[in-house]
């Protein structure tokens, strides 16, 4: 009984995939849950004449987008008797802490995962040429990116952190050996397990021949070793055929830290599926 609580839909803006699209497939794979939990980036909230440049983006007006997608999710979940989740991928919550206060406070959603794609003043990790970046600059985007994350934790009014470790995904062969962030890394969980919240393992870095989740054993083993209980597992499907992809490996890594269960959350409430 596999879940998937972290999907794109048309709603976001780099995904073409209509809901019922989606939700065909995620049905046909008889997932136990689906969350839809597309983009919102607190810091791109309105539209791009509100920022007067500040931000680094090719795409504003998340507002807009978040609401399409809440009221859509919101219906469907009325007509269809799967067991759909209406989620959000709420990026940069600090960067517009009021945006993201308005986010956790929408009584439509049942989940919240949080995000760090983009530092501040910074492109988002997708887009940073780390080919043509001394060590020093990846070192300084990495501490960043560590340092804001721990103080999203110490925020923490989310239900789970989305993909740690994110910005592996593009730095490739650039990346640092990231061990040196391990005692930033434990007072992140240390916060998340204070407060309740969990991690995801998001099994993007599967596809396409890759090998790691994000995060990987190492760190997920780490936080249930500081006493972790909320861990879930999602694709990051931006298409239908994409749903569902290695949450099967995602759930074994998860049993290979020491859970026994998976979490999925309604209503902000998290509820548990056992791994086997």
């Amino acid at each position: 009984m596999l879940m998937d609580c972290h999907t794109h839909t048309k709603f976001s803006f780099d995904s073409d995939a209509g809901p019922a699209e989606m939700l065909d497939k995620a049905k046909s794979l008889g997932l136990a849950a689906w969350a839809v939990t597309d983009h919102c980036e607190c810091n791109c909230w309105y539209p791009r004449e509100h920022y007067s440049g500040e931000v680094l983006s090719d795409h504003f007006d998340f507002g807009s987008d978040y609401e399409r997608s809440v009221a859509a999710v919101t219906e469907m979940k009325r007509s269809d008797d799967m067991n759909i989740i209406c989620g959000i991928e709420m990026g940069q919550p600090l960067q517009a802490l009021d945006i993201a206060e308005k986010i956790v406070s929408d009584s439509r959603l049942d989940f919240v995962l949080a995000s760090l794609h983009q530092l501040s003043g910074e492109e988002d990790f997708y887009f940073i040429k780390y080919s043509e970046c001394a060590s020093d600059r990846i070192n300084s985007l990495c501490e960043r990116y560590f340092r804001e994350i721990y103080e999203m934790c110490r925020w923490g009014k989310f239900d789970i952190l989305a993909h740690l470790t994110y910005f592996l995904r593009y730095m490739r062969e650039n990346a640092p050996d990231i061990s040196r962030y391990d005692d930033i890394i434990a007072e992140s969980f240390r916060e998340l397990i204070a407060k309740d919240k969990g991690i995801e393992i998001n099994t993007s870095g599967l596809r396409n021949g890759g090998s790691e989740t994000f995060p990987t054993l190492k760190y997920v083993k780490l936080f249930r070793d500081l006493g972790g209980e909320l861990i879930s597992v999602g694709s990051d499907a931006h298409t239908p055929q994409d749903i569902g992809s290695g949450t099967a490996q995602g759930a074994e890594i998860a049993a290979a830290a020491g859970f026994t269960r998976l979490c999925c959350f309604k209503k902000r409430k998290p509820y548990f599926i056992n791994i086997y």
